[in-house]
C-alpha cells in the first residue's frame, strides 16, 4: 500500500463534532420548519409527495444503484482474497465495505431509538402527529416515527469513503468523488425534503455521521503515515 499524504484528524474530526453539539444547542426546528414549508403547499400538500421522478427514479433507482456499488465492493474484496492480482486492493477494498456498511447501517437503529416523525405526518403540514423533537419530551403517539437521521441521504453521504479510499492512491479522483458524494446526498436530501419525508437537519446529521464513520475507518485501516516507514526503516542498535 502507498504512504498516506498528510491529513488533520484532529481538524477534521472536530469540526463535524462541533457541528454535531451546534445542532443540540440551536433552535433548529425554526429553520426546519421554515425551508419545510417553502415545500408545501396547504391545499395540495408536499410539492413533490406524488412526483414519479423524486420517488421512482430519485429514490428507488438511485438508492439501487449505491447498492448495487456495495455489493461490488464486497464482490471485489472477496475476489483479493482469492487473486494475487487484486491482494494490493485488499485493504482498500475492505475498507469501503466496512465504511459503506456501517453509514447506512445505522440508520434503521437509529430511527428506532428517536422516534421522530416526518413532516408529512405532523399537524403543521396536514399531518395528525404531534412534532417529537430529537432531544426532549416526546408525546405519545400510536405511531412513532421513524424519519431521524435521513436514510436515503446515508445512500448518497455513504459514498464519502470514495474520497478516503482514493487519496492516497488517486488523490485527482479522490477529490471528485468527495464533490460527488457531497453533491448526490445533497440532491438525495433536497428530493426528500420536497416529498416531506426530512427536515434539512436530519440530512445534515446524517452527513456529520456518515463523514466521522468514513473518517474513523480510514485512520484505523488505511492512514499510514511516512513517519511509521521511516522509523521501521531505523537500524535496531545490538547492547
Amino acid at each position: 500500500m502507498p504512504l498516506s499524504r498528510p491529513f488533520n484528524f484532529a481538524l477534521w474530526s472536530g469540526l463535524p463534532l462541533a457541528a454535531m453539539a451546534l445542532l443540540l444547542l440551536v433552535d433548529v426546528p425554526r429553520l426546519d420548519f421554515a425551508l419545510a414549508h417553502l415545500f408545501y403547499d396547504p391545499q395540495t400538500g408536499f410539492i413533490g409527495r406524488h412526483s414519479a421522478f423524486l420517488e421512482d427514479v430519485l429514490h428507488d433507482r438511485a438508492k439501487q444503484a449505491v447498492i448495487g456499488l456495495g455489493v461490488l465492493a464486497i464482490a471485489g474484496f472477496i475476489a483479493s482474497l482469492l487473486l494475487s492480482g487484486l491482494r494490493q486492493w485488499r485493504r482498500t477494498l475492505g475498507y469501503l465495505v466496512l465504511a459503506l456498511g456501517l453509514s447506512t447501517a445505522i440508520v434503521t437503529p437509529l430511527k428506532a431509538v428517536t422516534a421522530v416523525q416526518c413532516p408529512w405526518s405532523l399537524q403543521a403540514f396536514g399531518g395528525v402527529e404531534p412534532y417529537s423533537p430529537l432531544v426532549g419530551h416526546h408525546p405519545y403517539v400510536d405511531k412513532p416515527g421513524r424519519c431521524w437521521p435521513g436514510g436515503h441521504a446515508s445512500a448518497g453521504f455513504s459514498l464519502l469513503a470514495l474520497f478516503f479510499a482514493l487519496r492516497d492512491r488517486r488523490p485527482r479522483l479522490a477529490r471528485v468523488a468527495l464533490v460527488g458524494a457531497l453533491a448526490l446526498g445533497s440532491l438525495f436530501s433536497l428530493g426528500r425534503m420536497m416529498q416531506g419525508a426530512h427536515f434539512l437537519s436530519h440530512n445534515v446529521w446524517t452527513l456529520l455521521f456518515d463523514w466521522m464513520i468514513s473518517l474513523v475507518c480510514y485512520r484505523l485501516i488505511l492512514y499510514r503515515p511516512a513517519r511509521v516507514e521511516a522509523d521501521a526503516a531505523l537500524p535496531v542498535s545490538s547492547s
